[in-house]
């Protein structure tokens, strides 16, 4: 009898053992330490014993890849969790990760073909206030781009522009304002600058900034006597950094010194190409809107 209960009892192990060995194992890795937003994540899995995987990245995202990447803009802490499963079998693994402040101004214009991410200048400090304040307040969600000339540049931050119908000319709403001229020489229209629009000198002989409209600039690769001609006659003394960016990428440097320069596109810059592509009609106003958000990094 005591072989027999023996036997029963080590079966009864070997399949609680057999039923653990079955069970998943939730485990992963982040593919780096320090994080500052905005950022691209890359999780590394190493769950066993299981065939399907949920996340919950800890920011209102989910994915059911197995090595996913997942794109954090603003810096906080979220808590990750992993769910591997096997049948009916699943176990959870989580894991807390922060994503720290940026460490210089930075705001991201979201658009239908894509994000650009932008660094705003401390020289232009109204300019830079100014956009920051009124992304926080959503003043430019679902606005357009409302002016695009395909080897020149885009424009966009007209509050009229906002449910505006189709062949509606855009182009002369502000919010009331203008922003005193923040000229800087060295600052300047390489493809990527964000620029603030304006009235023309005839009416604005101060060069005062358009209250929210604004420009990137796409332009066209410059050659380098006319690099030398345009500063003799401007007066400006342009840098050997500068003159390889105007002569490789492009843009429009008949504008220094006429526009402040208050930013620049620091990832996306394909994202101005494949706008400034679109069909537009009359007053250079795309044929199918391209509505707008921007969102500061923080």
């Amino acid at each position: 009898m005591l072989g027999k209960c023996s036997g029963a009892g080590v079966y009864v192990v070997m399949l609680l053992m057999s039923m653990g060995c079955n069970r998943p194992v939730s485990q992963f890795l982040v593919s780096q330490d320090e994080m500052k937003a905005p950022t691209n994540i890359e999780f590394i899995n190493q769950s066993e014993k299981a065939e399907f995987f949920s996340w919950d990245f800890g920011d209102g995202k989910q994915s059911t890849d197995i090595n996913p990447k997942h794109r954090y803009v603003q810096s906080g802490r979220y808590t990750v969790i992993l769910e591997a499963s096997n049948g009916k079998k699943s176990r959870q693994s989580e894991r807390v990760i922060e994503v720290k402040p940026p460490d210089e101004p930075l705001v991201e214009i979201q658009t239908p073909h894509g994000n650009m991410l932008v660094k705003l200048y401390d020289e232009t400090p109204k300019h830079k206030a100014n956009f920051m304040k009124l992304a926080n307040e959503h003043f430019y969600d679902s606005l357009l781009f409302h002016r695009v000339i395909q080897g020149f540049m885009i424009q966009g931050g007209d509050p009229d522009s906002k449910g505006a119908p189709a062949r509606k000319q855009l182009g002369g709403g502000s919010p009331g304002y203008q922003i005193d001229a923040e000229i800087d020489p060295s600052l300047v229209h390489v493809k990527g600058a964000l620029s603030a629009a304006r009235t023309g000198d005839a009416v604005n002989p101060e060069k005062k900034s358009s209250g929210s409209q604004f420009y990137i600039v796409q332009g066209t690769p410059i050659e380098e006597a006319q690099l030398k001609m345009m500063e003799r006659r401007k007066g400006i003394q342009y840098s050997a950094e500068q003159k390889k960016a105007y002569m490789e990428q492009g843009g429009t440097p008949f504008l220094d010194k006429e526009y402040t320069v208050f930013g620049e596109v620091v990832a996306g810059k394909e994202v101005i190409d494949k706008i400034a592509t679109q069909e537009t009609g009359t007053s250079d106003r795309p044929i199918s809107d391209i509505p707008m958000k921007v969102i500061v990094i923080k």
